[in-house]
């Protein structure tokens, strides 16, 4: 997915900077970079690869470079980035996350002409950060600008710009990612996660609403745009990708992990579908928060069957690789034989969207002695690769366990009844359960229905976006 960090104040920022990007690191791992502006020195930048090192290491040489009283830093899951801009509405570095599925029309249709060009990436498409940067320069302001980019992006745009005088900040037209912005005596920063400015000593000061764009100095926010009034913020902030001490409209991530689980369990032992196991376990590393919620409900023990060793492999998804992050999986789950050996139990994963590690997760957990093993998943179904944000988005729902199974059992009849399929109290939903239980050698399958999660959540319906799940916007 991505995210940004910036901070503008009376004082030298960029340790601020460096360090408030590097608490996004979990949202990406393909590129990282960093912008300060010094009044004596201009615009200095530099990005890095983190596909193998982490961003604080690759960055550790040249932060001692930079100076500036103003900067804004970013982990990208796709295009190097942010980039410095010259152009009628002055210089600028700016930065995004978001997805265009309309980039090559758009290119096509605008930029087509003579004297147009734009820099290929390796893959021979467009930086969208690029593409973004070019359409917000077609206006005769940034605010004008920043709306047209976003009215004619087919997906999702939340962008930041680094000026001379000031940070701009514009969160996407519907509010699918959070923006921030955190105040101290010397300044404001402004960003996707609360924690990563309250451990530089910032306070919560303002969050954008869905489109709404901002000025932020030293001094505060100015609001140069009005927020929209429709909010579809991504539910899985809450289930998988936010950091556990973050918050977005109000609502924390670890608060809400514990009472999915809650509800999960709950919701099981009403329908008398709770199997009888002899603890409950969370799937490094973000299943755990669930499971906690899922055994203290049921009041069954929680255990760690298995740890995930990170010191070299903080992310399994790191490599480029299918069958390279398979290994890196495998190599990185190790087993507490004690904890498994004759045990049943019930695993709960924030997710289950490929399905391309279960399988070898229950063969490496079966090997290593249990009896049983069941699985719940902490969200319903992904029956949809996502439009808008890089979580769950693929070339063809194909990709999707739950529709690759639904092929499989009705062909292109069982596409057309995806929402029953989705549903475990139905036929066909149960046939979904059992198939894939077969495929992955599970003992039971459960998921969360879309109305525990968003209980979990506490937000109103209307203002989460569920599309992987339903299809709807």
């Amino acid at each position: 997915m991505g995210g940004f960090f910036g901070t503008i104040s009376r004082k030298n920022c960029t340790y601020d900077v460096f360090f408030g990007t590097d608490y996004h690191s979990h949202l990406g791992t393909r590129r990282a970079g960093l912008v300060f502006y010094d009044q004596e020195r201009g615009f200095q930048r530099q990005i890095h690869s983190i596909e193998n090192t982490p961003f604080r290491t690759k960055f550790d040489y040249d932060i001692g470079k930079f100076t500036g009283n103003s900067g804004i830093g970013c982990i990208s899951d796709t295009d190097p980035q942010p980039l410095l801009v010259r152009s009628h509405l002055g210089m600028f570095a700016i930065s995004t996350v978001g997805i265009i599925n309309n980039a090559e029309t758009l290119v096509e249709s605008a930029f087509s002409g003579p004297g147009h060009q734009f820099m290929a990436m390796s893959s021979g498409s467009v930086n969208p950060t690029e593409l973004t940067a070019a359409l917000i320069n077609q206006k005769d302001s940034l605010v004008e600008g920043i709306r047209h980019a976003q009215e004619v992006i087919d997906g999702s745009m939340t962008i930041l710009l680094l000026m001379k005088d000031c940070i701009i900040a514009a969160r996407d037209k519907v509010g699918r990612l959070p923006i921030l912005v955190g105040k101290n005596e010397n300044g404001c920063c402004v960003s996707f996660e609360s924690f990563a400015y309250h451990k530089l000593g910032y306070e919560d000061h303002y969050e954008l609403g869905p489109g709404e764009i901002v000025k932020i100095t030293e001094d505060g926010v100015e609001q140069l745009a009005a927020p929209g009034k429709k909010l579809k913020i991504c539910a899985f902030l809450w289930t998988y990708y936010g950091y556990p001490n973050s918050n977005y409209e109000g609502k924390n991530v670890e608060v809400m992990r514990y009472r999915n689980g809650e509800i999960m369990a709950r919701e099981e032992e009403k329908n008398g579908t709770m199997p009888d196991v002899d603890c409950i376990a969370g799937m490094p590393d973000s299943g755990v928060p669930h499971a906690i919620g899922y055994a203290n409900q049921s009041h069954k023990p929680f255990t760690r069957p298995f740890v995930k060793y990170t010191p070299t492999w903080p992310r399994s998804f790191t490599p480029a690789n299918q069958e390279m992050r398979n290994l890196v999986a495998k190599m990185k789950q190790i087993p507490v034989p004690e904890l498994i050996q004759d045990k049943k139990l019930l695993f709960v994963d924030d997710s289950i969207v490929r399905g391309t590690q279960l399988r070898e997760t229950v063969d490496f957990l079966n090997e290593s002695g249990a009896k049983e093993v069941h699985m719940r998943s902490a969200c319903p179904p992904v029956m949809y690769g996502c439009k808008f944000l890089n979580f769950s988005r693929s070339n063809s729902d194909m990709e999707l366990l739950s529709r690759r199974i639904i092929q499989k059992l009705e062909g292109e009849e069982g596409q057309r009844h995806v929402a029953e399929y989705a549903d475990g109290t139905t036929r066909r939903g149960q046939c979904l359960l059992k198939a894939i239980c077969d495929e992955m050698g599970f003992d039971s399958l459960g998921y969360q229905t879309l109305d525990g999660l968003l209980e979990a959540i506490g937000l109103d319906r209307d203002k989460v976006c569920t599309y992987c799940w339903t299809g709807e916007e």
